[in-house]
């Protein structure tokens, strides 16, 4: 009997390229292969536990260590060859914007999958669209009738690479607007450079997603490997290309926003020279009377010299002098 599981699950049976059952639960999966020997299937996990992925392995011989990998949380992409399955680790990307509040971000979302020969076990280890995954599969329901489980898999793949490609030219273009800023005229706000560097981290992090998938692709598509026949390796190809598309952009715009935080340090340290060069001056000029006055000892009456009102009068003055020199100094960002 097979054993039940506590975690949402998607489920689909492909006959000849068709749906024929679809949304049914974990425990009816095995008795619709055997009730049609023709038919691949397909088993999406939202978070398993380990109680969850156990009972899955005893049912279609699972390896501990690919189990091990599917319950750890930022597991590397890449693709590792057991006896009687694949096991995949990819990251698909979506781009979040809020313009309100300014924040951005590549959002990913942690796929790990388990290639059989008639089942393709998807592991999502934290929420993402299945529907897009669905609807590529039902785009091309043609390549689908021959291509069975290998198909699936190079579904996952294109949407994952291009959900990551969309993410690259996304950040890209965000950066459209940080650039104007920061080329400006004086050097950029702190909101604009804090702004700069976040671009910079989500470009990082994508990378690390992106950089493998190549790789990943292309262990499928190697000519010894009967994962993909003739007429499924161009689409692989295809995938192939994509992912390294995505790679040169995400590169482009990380020397990119580099170089652009470069140029804006480069002016803030221009601007800091201006800055002490007329510091420098004025306490030149101010320096010579003083040091005159010094020199010589002069000391001149005042106004109210002698007088109580004279103190008065001459703590106003310096009051007065060194407050407008500080709004002075304030108005052109010095202070």
């Amino acid at each position: 009997m097979t054993a039940k599981i506590s975690c949402p699950v998607h489920s689909r049976l492909y006959v000849e390229g068709r749906v024929v059952e679809e949304d049914f639960g974990y425990d009816a999966l095995a008795g619709h292969l055997r009730d049609r020997p023709d038919s691949v299937g397909w088993l999406d996990l939202l978070e398993p536990s380990a109680e969850d992925l156990a009972a899955v392995t005893a049912e279609y011989g699972l390896h501990p260590l690919a189990i091990e990998d599917a319950l750890a949380a930022r597991e590397r992409p890449k693709l590792d060859r057991y006896p009687d399955h694949l096991f995949v680790n990819v990251y698909a990307v979506y781009f979040d914007h809020d313009g309100g509040s300014g924040s951005l971000g590549a959002h990913k979302v942690e796929i790990s999958a388990f290639v059989t020969e008639r089942v393709l076990i998807t592991v999502h280890k934290n929420e993402g669209d299945v529907g897009k995954l669905v609807e590529r599969w039902d785009a091309d329901a043609e390549l689908a009738a021959v291509g069975g489980v290998n198909f699936l898999l190079y579904g996952l793949f294109d949407v994952v690479v291009d959900s990551q490609y969309a993410a690259a030219r996304q950040l890209d273009e965000a950066m459209d607007g940080v650039e104007d800023s920061m080329l400006g005229e004086g050097g950029a706000p702190r909101a604009v450079r804090m702004r700069g560097f976040a671009l910079r981290r989500s470009l990082a992090q994508l990378r690390r997603a992106v950089a493998p998938m190549q790789d990943v692709v292309a262990e499928v598509n190697r000519p010894d490997s009967d994962l993909a026949d003739d007429r499924l390796r161009p689409y692989y190809r295809d995938v192939e290309d994509h992912a390294e598309r995505a790679l040169e952009s995400i590169e482009h715009s990380l020397v990119r926003i580099t170089e652009l935080l470069d140029a804006d340090l480069n002016e803030q340290s221009n601007i800091l020279n201006d800055i002490t060069r007329k510091l420098a001056a004025w306490a030149a000029i101010i320096a010579v009377p003083t040091a005159l006055t010094g020199y010589f000892g002069q000391n001149l009456p005042y106004p109210g010299f002698g007088q109580p009102w004279g103190f008065g009068l001459s703590t106003t003055l310096i009051v007065v002098m060194a407050t407008g020199l500080y709004i002075y100094l304030k108005k052109r960002g010095w202070l």
